[in-house]
């Protein structure tokens, strides 16, 4: 296992949707939490399962909710760049790989 560090934007983008979803209902926030950590699990044990979408970048969908995880690969850790909503403009996520 790899460890899995969020850039400080995805860590950002996280807890945005936390606030967004516990808006909507208390508690669906911290189910969203859940999935996140489930997925980081994932990516952690299985980096190389998801899918390459761009160059070196590849995405982890998250059960129950439209987001994603969008990671890179490196010797000893795991970089995710950016937890965004799977139907948002890629170039979203696309213009913190070189941040």
């Amino acid at each position: 296992m790899k460890p899995v560090i969020f850039r400080p934007a995805a860590a950002a983008d996280v807890e945005a949707a936390f606030g967004w979803y516990e808006e909507k209902r208390a508690g669906l926030g911290h189910e969203f939490l859940d999935v996140v950590a489930a997925a980081e699990v994932a990516v952690s044990e299985r980096p190389e399962s998801f899918p390459v979408i761009h160059r070196d970048t590849r995405r982890a969908l998250l059960p129950r909710f439209p987001y994603a995880l969008f990671y890179r690969l490196y010797d000893e850790r795991i970089i995710v760049v950016a937890c965004m909503h799977a139907r948002r403009h890629p170039g979203r996520w696309m213009s913190r790989l070189n941040g």
